[in-house]
């Protein structure tokens, strides 16, 4: 279960999960037949339901209005027959909160639930779905009450237990849903989303050691479970292991998909409706299971009823992309461009596309199409800034760098580029100072640190040369964070210390282990430095231009 303040990137929240119960209650299955019968005649002037408008439905399909004027209809006629009862009425009230819930009309869905809940109190299903409709609106106490009120009427019902716990933690109970998560994981082992959520809860109350057993227990049992790499970098970091938190906050950037969904009400809700909205929610569920057929398929059935949605279209281009069928993404992604000139996620993704085809000249266009219409698309500028500075265009970078300096949180990549884009423009000391600066937020990151490295080494800036305070940040590098190009690195180092036969000894070995990885091309780059420090020179180039990251 994504935390209820994070599910970004969704046009439609995506319903539930895997979950448990709590302690055994009285069975009332509300659903029953048993449960639908009632006195045939009401009291006069006892549970009078609130009126009921219908919605402006202009803006609706034909067909999901016709359903919905149906379902009033049927609601009317129970309403004004006296022979109906009330738990009969108060079906048709619920019934018809579902359709308008379905629909995202929640006003009248919630005054549809209220009348559900007071003639039929007896039915758990009508404080349940008001628990949810509170929680999409943002509601919360609201909605852990509707919860509550589900859970005392069906103790055994697993998505109210975890639903409950989630809510309790997005308003910082942890103490609260503690008991509830373990409840669930003592009747379902093997439930993710209780896994998830206690590791949440440790985690609030900084049980560092309990929020990673419960964290690496869930994605033992599903690894696609992406969105705890970030909460478990958190608790890595927070014990001390750097290695960790750093390798699950790259495997955190995969993406950040739901946990698996298994909530009968909410999915039988999804499934009213033939409408657009419906199949892009369908769509969007399938897409954080990573069913990328079953996502396209309900994305094309959906654009099939409304052709000039860009957001369908660019998730049907990602599913597409997905299954491989690359010219069919960047169909979708231009189709999305052409019927939403300003829609960014769709100009941001044609720039990926192209970026990766080789095409950086045309991806500069699309990225830059992005951050035109969506200024704080972090993603779209990082992309432009780094393609104008491979480009040579290192001047226009900058400021695309000087802007997301200034984003909160900081952002490492644009840290990095920001530091090389200065080399380009051979601000050396400049460059020096990104580097350190954000070494002071990012301490735990190699590669700032042996950027740092290299200029203090090799900058043609005598004022930033210090061949001592290089070797002592390389060494603050594990044997883990060393890579190919460390070997040159430590020539360098060596060579400015006046070292030259242990930095030639150290660039022999680079140059060997550049041939072995088959990068002949750096290689022969290598081997430049070499004859330098074989005539006792020192090197006053941190990178060659065609090897500036």
């Amino acid at each position: 279960m994504r935390p209820l303040t994070s599910r970004l990137g969704l046009a439609a929240p995506a319903w539930a999960l895997a979950v448990l119960a709590i302690a055994c209650a009285p069975a009332d299955d509300s659903t029953s037949a048993t449960a639908r019968t009632g006195p045939l005649v009401r009291n006069p002037g006892v549970n009078t339901p609130q009126t009921v408008s219908l919605p402006d439905l202009s803006q609706s399909t034909a067909a999901l209005a016709a359903s919905i004027r149906g379902r009033y209809a049927t609601m009317t006629s129970a309403r004004e027959n006296p022979a109906v009862s009330p738990i009969e009425l108060g079906d048709a009230y619920g019934e018809l909160g579902k359709l308008l819930m379905a629909a995202r009309f929640n006003d009248a869905a919630e005054t549809c639930y209220l009348n559900a809940q007071m003639l039929a109190p007896g039915d758990m299903r009508w404080p349940y779905y008001l628990a949810h409709l509170y929680r999409t609106k943002g509601a919360l106490p609201k909605s852990a009450e509707y919860f509550e009120q589900a859970l005392r009427l069906k103790a055994d019902d697993v998505p109210t237990v975890v639903w409950l716990g989630d809510v309790y933690l997005a308003q910082g109970l942890a103490e609260a849903a503690e008991p509830l998560l373990a409840k669930a994981l003592t009747l379902q082992p093997d439930s993710v989303a209780a896994r998830f959520d206690l590791g949440r809860v440790a985690l609030a109350k900084k049980d560092y050691a309990g929020a990673v057993r419960h964290l690496e227990a869930a994605l033992a049992l599903d690894r696609k479970a992406v969105i705890a790499h970030y909460p478990l970098a958190m608790a890595y970091r927070a014990i001390g292991d750097h290695a960790k938190a750093q390798a699950h906050l790259e495997l955190r950037r995969r993406g950040d998909v739901d946990l698996p969904v298994v909530d009968p009400l909410m999915q039988e809700l999804d499934e009213l409706l033939q409408s657009p909205e419906a199949y892009d929610v369908r769509g969007i569920r399938a897409l954080d299971r990573e069913d990328w057929k079953t996502a396209a398929e309900n994305f094309r059935q959906g654009i099939a009823l409304a052709p000039r949605s860009a957001e369908m279209r660019q998730r049907l281009g990602t599913a597409l992309f997905q299954l491989g069928d690359t010219p069919g993404a960047i169909e979708q992604f231009t189709e999305a461009v052409r019927v939403a000139p300003e829609y960014a996620r769709a100009h941001y993704s044609l720039g990926v596309l192209k970026a990766a085809g080789g095409r950086d000249r045309d991806a500069i266009g699309d990225f830059a199409a992005a951050v035109k219409h969506e200024p704080g698309y972090v993603e779209a500028r990082l992309k432009l800034a780094a393609l104008l500075r491979r480009d040579g265009q290192f001047q226009q970078s900058l400021s695309h760098y000087e802007l997301l300096s200034r984003s909160t949180p900081p952002v490492i990549e644009a840290t990095f580029g920001h530091a090389m884009t200065l080399v380009g423009l051979r601000r050396y000391r400049e460059a020096t100072d990104r580097l350190i600066d954000g070494l002071k937020v990012h301490g735990d990151q190699p590669g700032l640190s042996h950027a740092l490295a290299r200029l203090l080494a090799a900058s043609p800036d005598g004022r930033v040369r210090d061949g001592r305070r290089a070797m002592a940040v390389m060494q603050t590098l594990s044997d883990a964070e060393r890579r190919m190009d460390l070997g040159e690195t430590m020539a360098m180092i060596f060579a400015e210390l006046g070292q030259y036969s242990e930095a030639a000894t150290w660039q022999r070995e680079a140059v060997s282990a550049a041939t072995r990885a088959g990068r002949g091309d750096l290689a022969n780059g290598m081997t430049e430095n070499l004859r330098l420090y074989e005539r006792q020179m020192p090197c006053r180039t941190p990178w060659r231009k065609s090897e500036l990251p």
